[in-house]
């Protein structure tokens, strides 16, 4: 049995507008005529819009000018949108943890309680979009400048394994990242494939990009130097903004609080007034290098609850040296 079709179109007097006329043969002899612009045809259940419109609407099927909306992306798989989203103090950090803080009450050399804590308000901020990276010291294992002289070790000797021991603590840390959830890379100063990456700077800058939390360990690779020079060194390398120095007082006094239970917490310092007053904030070479870089330091109790996310995030916490 034979069906036929036609089409025929109908053009109006605007140029914006038009219509079209189907008309079909079937067994039953049934015609179908299409309405006027924006009338649906109808066979049966299949339906045709027929609609156009010169700037391309939202109704026209044929339109392909429209680009797909891209929806921006968290580390941890969350929307953001981007005329929403907060804008923080700083957008990339570098969290420097000494090994002592490491310990907690001393009772061992490293307190699973301190590490999930730590591991708990990093997640906070890097769900936040905050870029993370982490210098472990190893003094709560080995402490190369207390242990120089004794048994025939010399200096280098000493630092050397003071730099294995920051590997420990970093690896511990990373273990108990990954355990809620953190995506964490470990990267040392001195080549140990089969535990961690060594440390390449582009690599460390495009892990950060990727949402994760880079861990440097065996500080600069170098004896001599300490973890805080590692850190700032760090810092500089991978662009970050700040240095936030984790320690076990709230921050840098004008005295010793332990011998002095008077001693004032300064809020905010010049690294000329660090040095001048020979303040025992970090090493030096430390303090220069932060200096010569225009790297703010942020030092701050780790021991008080939320205050890695506070600094992190950039409120006011401890003091804070060398910015504004």
């Amino acid at each position: 049995m034979a069906v036929s079709a036609s089409f025929r179109p109908i053009i109006s007097s605007s140029s914006s507008s038009y219509s079209y006329s189907f008309s079909s043969l079937i067994p039953s002899k049934r015609n179908f005529v299409s309405s006027a612009l924006g009338n649906p045809i109808s066979f049966g259940k299949l339906v045709i819009s027929c609609s156009s419109s010169e700037n391309g609407s939202a109704a026209d099927p044929m339109n392909f000018s429209r680009q797909p909306q891209m929806s921006s992306m968290s580390p941890f798989g969350l929307s953001i949108n981007e005329s929403s989203r907060p804008s923080y103090k700083w957008q990339r950090v570098l969290l420097k943890v000494s090994g002592e803080a490491l310990a907690g009450d001393q009772m061992q050399n490293i307190d699973p309680k301190i590490t999930m804590a730590i591991a708990r308000e990093v997640a906070c901020v890097t769900r936040l979009g905050i870029e993370v990276a982490i210098v472990v010291g190893g003094g709560n294992i080995f402490r190369g400048s207390s242990w120089a002289g004794s048994s025939g070790l010399d200096r280098s000797s000493a630092d050397c394994i003071g730099m294995l021991a920051t590997v420990m603590n970093a690896i511990f840390l990373q273990a108990t990242m990954e355990s809620i959830g953190i995506p964490t890379r470990v990267q040392t100063a001195f080549r140990m494939s089969e535990v961690a990456e060594p440390y390449i700077r582009r690599r460390a800058v495009r892990h950060l990009e990727k949402g994760r939390v880079v861990i440097f360990a065996a500080g600069t690779g170098n004896p001599f130097f300490t973890t805080d020079t590692a850190a700032a060194l760090r810092c500089a390398e991978i662009n970050a903004e700040v240095v936030l120095k984790a320690t076990n007082v709230d921050g840098v006094y004008d005295e010793d609080p332990r011998c002095n239970p008077d001693a004032r917490l300064l809020e905010t310092l010049t690294y000329h007034e660090v040095t001048s007053k020979d303040l025992s904030v970090m090493d030096m070479t430390a303090i220069t290098l932060c200096q010569e870089n225009n790297i703010p330091l942020v030092v701050f109790n780790l021991n008080k609850p939320g205050n890695i996310s506070r600094a992190i995030k950039g409120e006011r916490v401890g003091t804070l040296i060398g910015g504004t």
